[in-house]
């Protein structure tokens, strides 16, 4: 494959030229151009790396389309997997929560499993258009989450793993009103109810949530798995994230939790949609925010895929980025963090993913997807 006329953008510059791809490899990036009758012209579309997602819930969305609603597992994916696709995404990280909590709307085992066999049917049938991997989102105050998590951990597309604490009071929904708005979301509940399950989650937080988070990050360490701390909120949470050897801290809801985590060389991933939006759907700390101050090291799509590219350009237009750095946000640093050294750059020697970019003014308009030198959108 040889295109000519693109705006390439590498980790450090953008510029107009030629790249060639041999074997689903990137062999050539050249400025200028060719006249080689093969080359197909891009018209001046940008030429982007593939993206790279570490945390997205996009899949539970196709799960559970509507409240009460819950759709065919294998089906789910199908979609979701053309959706990131669609977005430019090439590499993603599903994240799956493990850990029982009805109460509080997370899903049962037997769902959580279901998803697990459908991700290793999927990709060893090569039927999906991304690379897909697991990310196990460890729920530390439920009861069964360490028996959830040795049921999965021998998964062989396991790649990473987090651990959060979603309690009212706690972390994300330190505020419980947020929390009792958040669960409203699809009907009013009575006093009563949300009285009943605020006893019922602290008392599980009580009795679960030291210990398990200690075993989950045990087990990690064994199998030499990355591990993300969840919506760190205080310097003490950070504190405790480096002293196990955490990696990646998802979501800080306050800015001196995200400065906590430069301080200790964690990498901070915040999301896509706080970007797009202006501001965190839960009260929290601005992800453009922490961009200006510099504390921003990886976006994640969370629970839009198309918010992913969007908020690149958004990091340009609003935090005065360049446009290498901001898409070394969804490119380069996932890959360095997750540890797949053979993409996130559109450099020689690395694996050809890439997407084509068209502007509508200033929205990013995906046209095609490639991975490994193959269009799949």
């Amino acid at each position: 494959m040889l295109i000519r006329n693109a705006r390439i953008v590498t980790r450090d510059e953008v510029f107009t030229g030629v790249v060639r791809v041999e074997d689903g490899t990137i062999r050539e990036v050249e400025r200028g151009t060719t006249s080689a009758r093969e080359a197909e012209d891009w018209n001046g579309d940008y030429l982007l790396p593939g993206l790279i997602e570490l945390h997205t819930d996009n899949l539970e969305k196709h799960l559970a389309p509507r409240p009460g609603v819950q759709w065919n597992t294998d089906a789910a994916f199908v979609i979701h997997d053309a959706q990131v696709a669609a977005a430019g995404i090439t590499t993603v990280f599903d994240a799956l929560s493990i850990g029982t909590r009805l109460n509080a709307g997370l899903r049962g085992r037997d769902l959580q499993t279901q998803c697990a066999q459908a991700l290793t049917r999927f990709s060893e049938r090569q039927l999906l258009r991304a690379e897909h991997f697991l990310h196990l989102r460890c729920e530390i105050a439920t009861a069964d989450v360490v028996e959830i998590f040795d049921s999965l951990r021998d998964h062989p597309l396991l790649r990473l793993a987090s651990v959060m604490d979603h309690t009212p009071g706690q972390r994300q929904w330190h505020d419980r009103e947020q929390w009792r708005r958040f669960q409203e979301r699809n009907g009013k509940l009575t006093d009563e109810h949300v009285t009943t399950a605020l006893a019922e989650l602290a008392d599980e937080q009580q009795r679960y949530a030291e210990v398990h988070r200690r075993e989950i990050v045990a087990r990690c360490k064994a199998l030499g798995l990355p591990v993300a701390s969840h919506d760190d909120t205080l310097v003490e949470h950070v504190q405790q994230a480096a002293a196990e050897g955490i990696v990646l801290a998802e979501f800080p809801t306050t800015r001196i939790a995200a400065e906590a985590a430069r301080e200790h060389r964690i990498s901070t991933i915040m999301g896509a949609p706080n970007i797009v939006r202006g501001g965190s759907h839960s009260g929290n700390v601005s992800a453009l925010e922490l961009a200006k101050a510099g504390l921003l090291d990886i976006l994640s799509s969370d629970y839009v895929p198309s918010s992913l590219l969007t908020a690149v350009f958004e990091l340009v237009a609003k935090a005065d980025w360049t446009l290498p750095r901001a898409m070394a946000t969804v490119s380069a640093e996932p890959a360095r963090t997750a540890g797949l050294h053979d993409r996130g750059s559109i450099t020689p020697g690395l694996r050809a993913d890439f997407v084509r970019v068209t502007m509508l003014d200033a929205l990013p308009v995906p046209r095609s997807t490639y991975r490994a030198g193959t269009r799949i959108v």
